[in-house]
């Protein structure tokens, strides 16, 4: 019986040995590398390629890149969950040693679909990936990345690297892992079908459901319908005004008691351009309002909304004020 006894003890401590031994290797090593293989792409950018992808760029990008001063310099994101560690989003103007500086057009298109960095590290979650967004649209921000916007003028500011804690360094090995780049080119739903094109907004070109699904540990970016809670709600957000407040998103189903089922498409419309409550209070941050989208791109995403399975899910309202 001793001798089973201190084999078995032997057995555990070896376990312990390798489960610690394999927790440093994650946390030393970082976060993963993967090869690169970026497509041979130049955008032509004319007028209204840089005019749709400043649009766009004001729904997904500048609330992370936007500094105090003004220019998508970057800056500290403390809306970013305490569990992911600390982050600074990146320069991308076009200063000489900013990040977006040495991405050819390609590679920037790489890094933006599969998540993949020109020098092969993987972008953790803080960073949207695109691998549903349209040739067009992706072309459009590319272009305006490269545009004389006085926004991304030259700033010299550097910003921190970020701080991934451990378990950003684990789901990076585990569970987020480079998405592949479209084989074929990708096109947008024409905007006359409004179930198709307000998915595209919800899932490919704004990504509200990221948000708006339970957690942001089990979104599925390929296959946005399987993320748990699909735009039920209850994911937890950290509000910006001071970094601390814990928010939950709003179940955006048509559930007529925990969700939106109750409200009028012009509801849905203010609420999401101009962040008013159907009360007429604002809602609160991190929704900001989406006064870049149109009426027609809203109610597009309210018509698709509808065909969404209603999900009874109670969120604590503390995303209203």
């Amino acid at each position: 019986m001793r001798k089973a006894l201190k084999i078995l003890g032997i057995i555990l401590g070896a376990i312990v040995v390798i489960v610690l031994l394999g927790a440093a290797t994650i946390n030393f090593s970082g976060i993963p590398s993967y090869d690169t293989n970026p497509p041979d792409l130049k955008v032509e950018p004319d007028s209204a390629l840089i005019a749709e992808g400043k649009r766009l760029a004001t729904l997904v990008c500048n609330h992370c890149h936007m500094g105090t001063s003004g220019k998508l310099d970057g800056k500290h994101m403390n809306d970013i969950p305490p569990e992911f560690g600390k982050v600074w989003s990146a320069n991308i103007t076009q200063a000489a040693n900013s990040k977006l500086a040495p991405y050819s057009d390609g590679e920037l298109a790489f890094f933006l679909r599969t998540g993949i960095k020109r020098d092969g590290k993987y972008a953790p979650p803080w960073m949207p990936k695109f691998p549903h967004m349209s040739d067009e649209d992706l072309h459009s921000i590319i272009a305006y990345l490269r545009s004389d916007a006085r926004e991304l003028q030259p700033s010299d500011k550097i910003q921190p690297a970020p701080e991934p804690s451990f378990l950003v360094k684990l789901l990076c090995r585990v569970a987020f892992r480079p998405l592949p780049y479209p084989e074929a080119s990708v096109e947008a739903p024409p905007i006359t079908d409004k179930v198709a094109y307000g998915r595209y907004l919800l899932t490919s070109k704004v990504e509200c459901y990221s948000c708006h699904s339970a957690d942001f540990k089990t979104v599925n970016i390929m296959e946005p319908e399987k993320s748990e809670g699909y735009l039920g709600g209850g994911n937890t957000l950290i509000s910006p005004e001071d970094g601390k407040t814990e928010i939950y998103s709003a179940n955006i189903t048509m559930d007529k008691e925990t969700g939106i089922g109750n409200w009028t498409e012009e509801d849905f419309i203010k609420a999401v351009r101009f962040g008013q409550r159907p009360d007429g209070k604002p809602l609160r941050q991190p929704m900001s309002p989406f006064s870049a989208l149109s009426d027609q791109e809203v109610s597009s995403i309210w018509t698709y909304l509808q065909t969404v399975p209603p999900i009874k899910n109670e969120v604590q309202r503390n995303w209203e004020y």
